[in-house]
């Protein structure tokens, strides 16, 4: 599995424990730590936890923004209705849309196996179509 997709799964990992934890009730400082926590325990190798942290950093740094972001492609669903796995790779997915270091195509189809591997077929549709639509809202497409 290449970095790139290992360090997606960690990140996912993170923003999932950040979020179920109250996701901001400490601050975004905590997303780091929360990650620097769990990296340290599974004792992930550097290459892997540079791109994670680069991917939480994001979504750390702009979280009120992504959010709005997502709030405004989920028209009939408030983020906090969503699951915390679907919640946190919608995070996820904006984040590494808006860095703009991956082709769009490339973060959705990522962002979908992760919803497929950590929520189901119905989640991997829904994070799909919600990306989508971010990406075309963002130029990205």
């Amino acid at each position: 599995m290449r970095v790139e997709t290992r360090a997606r799964a960690r990140a996912l990992q993170a923003l999932y424990a950040w979020d179920v934890r109250g996701a901001g009730g400490e601050g975004n400082a905590a997303l780091p730590r929360v990650a620097e926590q769990m990296w340290d325990d599974l004792a992930l190798e550097r290459p892997v936890r540079e791109r994670a942290m680069t991917l939480v950093c994001a979504v750390a740094a702009d979280d009120r923004a992504i959010d709005a972001d997502l709030a405004d492609v989920t028209t009939n669903w408030r983020l906090e209705r969503l699951g915390a796995v679907e919640r946190s790779i919608l995070r996820l997915g904006a984040a590494e849309l808006r860095l703009g270091e991956t082709p769009p195509r490339v973060v959705m189809q990522e962002s979908v196996r992760l919803a497929e591997r950590f929520a189901g077929q119905e989640s991997a549709r829904f994070v799909n179509g919600v990306l989508d639509a971010l990406a075309r809202r963002l130029g990205k497409l």
